[in-house]
């Protein structure tokens, strides 16, 4: 039988070179930039047996349908479809393990990156040069074109984040233009977040060592077709990602971000029972309203930040909404009686507190993962 598919396997590849390289291209409505992107890869990758995977988070501009048109007679076109799942960086990752190619190049779908830049970073890593070649904007002889004020500095600024938190030299760990081997990618897998939607960054922090890096400047272009994804969410998940790859160990992110939207949420508890108390209203009917408000308040802002990747939307907000406020008013006993439980054995008012609380939180927030936020 193995002899059958070696044969097989022999004849069908005969004349032709083995796979080198696949270029990974994230997608969400790019569709009209799926033709020409495939027209200047085709060119710039003539020295090479290519092949390019568009992973398309099922955009609602039919993405993944022109591309699948277009595979069935470009054979070297490759295209995965997901349904229910969002993110540059797990797109990437998802990409990457589709495909058997020994190097992989990540490349933007919107065109603002210089694809005759490819055949350098591939030879780098080919080579033996590198076990990571870069594209930067921020190395001599690369830029950003049309750039405000603004905007520049708020990239340069997170790029400085990410050199910190990496410890490393390199000089622009946002790009989303890159090579890498195989055996890098091996090695950081274990170890990667996913978390947003800079990749490049995940994978050097997540790698035991530092790898050996060249860069390679460009222009970065402006978009031409489609609209820009950037919006405050990247700048959230951002923080995120540093958080994950520098605290992550000790604290898992997602438990950290719920512990804070937790701590604004007694923020707006004691506001709203403030203004209560000071329209005349008794403290009882204060303290309902204030706790209804605070669960109100968590519930939404964790809805958009502490589960993005689940977040709830149309009527089952509705429904998530109710099973939160079930999930908190547990909470709510477990961390009542665990400090009555405390306080007869302790007599420490501050310990026993403290203990209500910690056993109240982790009950929200296992019960909420499980239950309001189920995957």
């Amino acid at each position: 039988m193995l002899q059958d598919i070696s044969a097989f396997t022999q004849a069908q590849t005969a004349g032709q070179r083995p796979l080198q390289v696949a270029i990974i291209v994230p997608t969400f409505n790019e569709a009209d930039n799926i033709a020409p992107l495939i027209a200047r890869l085709s060119a710039a990758l003539t020295d090479f047996q290519w092949e390019v995977i568009f992973v398309d988070d099922n955009s609602p501009d039919h993405t993944a349908d022109l591309v699948r048109q277009l595979a069935l007679t470009h054979p070297h076109i490759r295209i995965v479809q997901r349904v229910g799942r969002r993110g540059l960086s797990s797109a990437v990752i998802e990409g990457m393990l589709a495909t058997a190619a020994p190097i992989l190049a990540v490349i933007d779908g919107d065109m603002q990156h210089d694809e005759a830049l490819l055949p350098h970073l591939i030879r780098a890593v080919a080579d033996g040069q590198a076990e990571i070649a870069v594209g930067t904007r921020y190395a001599a002889g690369g830029g950003t074109q049309g750039w405000d004020a603004t905007r520049l500095r708020l990239s340069r600024a997170a790029t400085r984040l990410g050199q910190l938190a990496l410890r490393s030299p390199l000089s622009d760990p946002m790009s989303g233009f890159f090579a890498l081997s195989r055996e890098t990618l091996s090695a950081a897998l274990p170890r990667l977040s996913g978390i947003g939607f800079k990749i490049l960054l995940d994978i050097v922090a997540s790698l035991p060592q530092a790898p050996r890096v060249a860069e390679f400047p460009y222009q970065f272009r402006n978009r031409v077709a489609g609209e820009s994804k950037a919006d405050s969410q990247i700048a959230v998940e951002y923080l995120m990602l540093l958080a994950d790859k520098t605290i992550g160990r000790i604290l898992p992110v997602r438990l950290l971000s719920f512990l804070i939207v937790g701590g604004l949420g007694v923020g707006v508890h004691l506001a709203v029972l403030g203004l209560c108390l000071m329209l005349g209203i008794g403290f009882v009917d204060g303290q309902v309203a204030a706790v209804a408000m605070a669960i109100g308040f968590n519930f939404f802002l964790n809805n958009i930040l502490t589960y993005r990747d689940r977040r709830l939307r149309g009527w089952r907000i509705c429904k998530g909404l109710v099973s939160f406020y079930a999930v908190s008013a547990i909470g709510a006993a477990a961390n009542i009686g665990i400090g009555n439980w405390v306080h007869d054995m302790d007599r420490s008012w501050w310990l026993s507190a403290m203990a209500g609380i910690v056993v109240g939180a982790v009950w929200n927030f296992a019960a909420s993962s499980f239950v309001t936020w189920r995957k």
